[in-house]
């Protein structure tokens, strides 16, 4: 039997404890199984030491070949983390500053984007929407050119600095910004200053004609059946708000650069970490492409991606010096589950807690026991909503409205999580139906309408 030898006292396992290897594959073994996973590449840093790094599954089920650490899967939103690096490296070089609006780069933009900057962006505060889900045509190729004009007449959600809403758009046209400030196009610059001098070797932008070797295949699933991922055009795959293909090798050398702070200055890495403060005072937790909070007592810098399906995730734990890394090749695949199993093996501490918590707040449970039943009935209102990304109408109401019209009317709403994120109120419910169990998030911004409204479905974690 493999086993892991630590000595953690710290982490509650007492000196000399053993984390068997068997006990991390089975809960890969299982939530893949519960999620219909074909492939994940997995590793876990503690203390320095990459204590595992493995593939399990099919990276090509046509072809039955297996994950392992050289298997290359898409980033998603994983990306952002690197296009903010090469915003830093731009920023250490003098040639351009976190505080520049952004129409000294893309003077062409509207004159209402006048008091947008460069931080703004990093920190999805600048109030421009996400462009899926709006009238943007996945399939058509777009030059750099062509594809800011577009973003230009999307009209602005909110004033800049004044909230947070997540925008594809905005890390986007940070990739264009990259390019005008460094004359090179910022998968090129990633390639010259990050990955090679760390030795990402397989690290790269998206290529559809290229040959890649080691890519995965990415999947989705259509009724319970799986279906290769959905067609998108070549251009829209090399935006800089996620479009990297990445081994978990690349992510083995990324996580030991963080570790020891190279690439960007102490100064610089101080800054990405930092959670951005909104114009009312209020920090939001969210710092330069990585979301920077509190988990369970202690902090933690994590972020995931979602893209042509692909589902990735990196979480680091500070206080523990651990870092735990999912890459799927699933749409919609839960990542999460697989890092908060696998956390919770070193720290019990981080293992997630439903249980419920008093109602201290009985007019929302009303309120959203109230908009279940309209989601439930299609009578969901723009006017009740503000700050939702774009696309929640009507695609994502309409969804809603598939999974909760057959369950009638839930029998329990319970309270699982209250938190201040920023100026908003945001709450955690599990909502008991005869048939099923509804994980239900609800932010309700200082004017009292909805900035989240998120529903998911509970099967049940691996233990």
């Amino acid at each position: 039997m493999i086993v892991l030898v630590l000595i953690c006292p710290r982490l509650g396992l007492g000196a000399g404890a053993e984390v068997p290897v068997q006990k991390i594959d089975a809960i890969v073994a299982s939530e893949m199984k519960r999620q219909q996973v074909p492939g994940v590449a997995l590793a876990v840093v503690h203390k320095g030491e990459a204590v595992v790094a493995r593939g399990y599954g099919m990276a090509n089920v046509e072809h039955q070949v297996p994950v392992t650490t050289e298997t290359v899967f898409q980033s998603g939103s994983v990306g952002k983390q690197f296009t903010a690096a090469a915003v830093m490296l731009l920023v250490e070089d003098g040639k351009l500053s976190l505080d520049d609006p952004i129409t000294r780069f893309l003077p062409d933009a509207p004159w209402r984007w006048h008091s947008i900057t460069i931080r703004h962006l990093l920190t999805h505060t600048s109030g421009i929407p996400d462009y899926e889900g709006t009238t943007f045509d996945l399939r058509k190729d777009y030059t750099e050119d062509e594809w800011a004009k577009m973003a230009f007449g999307l009209s602005l959600e909110f004033q800049p600095g004044a909230r947070w809403n997540y925008s594809n758009t905005g890390y986007a046209l940070l990739g264009f910004i990259i390019h005008k400030a460094s004359g090179q196009f910022y998968g090129d610059l990633l390639r010259d200053r990050v990955f090679r001098p760390i030795g990402m070797q397989s690290a790269r932008v998206i290529s559809e004609a290229d040959i890649v070797p080691h890519r995965a295949a990415g999947y989705r699933l259509v009724k319970g059946e799986l279906k290769n991922q959905e067609w998108v055009s070549p251009s829209l795959n090399t935006t800089a708000d996620g479009s990297l293909y990445l081994s978990m090798r690349d992510l083995l050398a990324w996580d030991k650069a963080i570790r020891a702070k190279a690439v960007l200055k102490p100064e610089s890495w101080a800054k990405v970490y930092t959670p951005v403060r909104l114009e009312s005072g209020e920090t939001y937790p969210y710092g330069f492409g990585w979301d920077v909070d509190e988990d369970r007592g202690q902090l933690r810098h994590h972020h995931g991606g979602s893209w042509q399906g692909f589902e990735m995730y990196i979480s680091r734990y500070i206080a523990d010096d651990l870092t735990v890394i999912v890459q799927t090749n699933l749409a919609d695949a839960d990542t999460e589950a697989f890092v908060d199993g696998i956390a919770a093996l070193f720290n019990p501490r981080l293992a997630p807690s439903d249980e419920p918590i008093p109602d201290k707040d009985p007019a929302v449970t009303v309120r959203l026991r109230g908009l279940l039943a309209k989601a439930r009935d299609g009578r969901l209102s723009t006017e009740e909503f503000a700050y939702v990304r774009a696309g929640f109408f009507p695609d994502v109401a309409v969804a809603y409205q598939k999974l909760l019209e057959p369950l009638g009317d839930p029998e329990r709403l319970l309270p699982i999580e209250r938190r201040k994120r920023g100026d908003d109120r945001v709450f955690r419910y599990r909502v008991v139906y005869k048939t099923k169990t509804i994980e239900v998030g609800l932010g309700l911004a200082p004017d009292d309408k909805v900035s989240l409204f998120g529903l998911r479905e509970i099967k049940g974690r691996a233990d």
